[in-house]
């Protein structure tokens, strides 16, 4: 992975480079940006700059042999943890190197890829991704051997929010301690579900979400598409490339979730002083109670989005909205008065109280309908 390589964050970029020149580089690093903004592509680029002792900030003319490696992932000083399953090959006690294998090809095919686009590959089903004690053990255990090629180690924890909370006290002591030319790189969307022991001992680096601009230029360039599509793509993406290419590939999750929303809020508004039509929600609530839980907790995600985008526009900041919902009949400006300042926050909460639920292994059927109920409700709601 070169630097060149990467989207945007020159600064970012430049800041590891020159670290790195002056021989600062920490023991332990916590790069924290949102989905598609290159946090792991970064990462992957300073271990190559750092492993291959390459002296340009292209991180190219140093070790040839190191830096072919890396375009495989297979350098044997780099190291990868990751969330993951028990699946069919794997039964018990999985861990990041049984699925070595699947984890190149994600990356390799591309590195902005989503914690939900690897689940797919995965196949979580109803279950949750962590990192176990187990991959903890065997952190302990690769960084306790000596580098093969006499340089750094590198250790690249990626989603290490993911951590259970016995794979975060095993890992405490070796991250604020570890060994020599030893580095770890964490990354994280969601900065504040690690651990303070442990994000304490990082230096944090903030990744921005990448600019419309350069993401519209990349699409034009490498994708060869009209400058209009690519800047439309650019917009409806908000700053991730990674939903940037879902969008350019027609094969986004946005698609059944645009469907099951629309299919919600019409059964809600169907419900109003007809009983009968409860029988709608709950039949919708079984429906998306039987798909697992990341697809669940990824929905409720979009449905925030939904209505957020819908309160814009219902105050008329059309700048900002960027969702174009292609569903027949289904227009954000006849929903738009629906959503206002009386019933938005009250919206808001009770979809967070249903992911928090959800992941926290709540009966599905139950949380949704509930939820349904107090969506028909919150939607009739007048403004003030």
């Amino acid at each position: 992975m070169r630097f060149s390589d990467i989207l945007g964050q020159d600064y970012l970029k430049n800041h590891l480079i020159k670290t790195a020149q002056a021989g600062r580089i920490p023991h332990a690093q916590l790069f924290v940006g949102p989905e598609g903004s290159g946090t792991l592509a970064m990462a992957i680029a300073y271990a190559q700059y750092i492993l291959c002792n390459n002296p340009g900030a292209e991180n190219e003319g140093g070790n040839d042999a190191c830096n072919l490696k890396f375009d495989h992932l297979q350098h044997p000083d780099l190291h990868f943890v990751y969330p993951t399953v028990s699946t069919d090959e794997v039964k018990t006690k999985p861990k990041s190197a049984d699925f070595l294998t699947d984890w190149r090809e994600f990356v390799l095919k591309n590195p902005y890829g989503s914690l939900f686009d690897w689940y797919q590959i995965l196949g979580v089903a109803n279950k949750q991704g962590l990192i176990r004690v187990e991959d903890a053990q065997e952190v302990l255990k690769s960084l306790a051997l000596k580098s093969f090629e006499g340089g750094y180690k590198i250790m690249i924890v990626w989603m290490a929010d993911k951590m259970n909370i016995e794979a975060a006290n095993k890992l405490l002591k070796i991250i604020e301690e570890p060994p020599q030319k030893t580095v770890f790189i964490l990354i994280t969307e969601n900065e504040q579900d690690i651990i303070e022991t442990i994000r304490s001992r990082c230096q944090i680096l903030n990744f921005n979400r990448l600019h419309e601009d350069t993401i519209a230029e990349v699409l034009a360039s490498t994708h060869t598409i009209d400058g209009r599509l690519a800047k439309k793509i650019a917009h409806q993406a908000q700053g991730n490339y990674n939903k940037a290419l879902h969008l350019l590939h027609d094969d986004s999750e946005d698609t059944p979730f645009e469907e099951w929303f629309v299919q919600w809020v019409r059964a809600a508004f169907r419900a109003k002083g007809n009983a009968s039509a409860i029988n709608d929600l709950v039949a919708w609530s079984e429906k998306i109670a039987s798909l697992g839980r990341e697809t669940q907790k990824k929905f409720l995600e979009y449905c925030i989005d939904m209505f957020r985008q819908t309160l814009l526009l219902n105050y008329q900041v059309t700048s900002l909205v960027y969702m174009e919902p292609k569903i027949d009949k289904f227009r954000l400006e006849n929903f738009a008065p629906f959503v206002h300042g009386n019933n938005i926050q009250d919206i808001f909460k009770e979809l967070q109280d249903a992911m928090y639920h959800i992941e926290r292994n709540g009966n599905a059927k139950i949380v949704l309908t509930d939820l349904s109920i107090k969506l028909t409700r919150l939607i009739h709601k007048k403004s003030l």
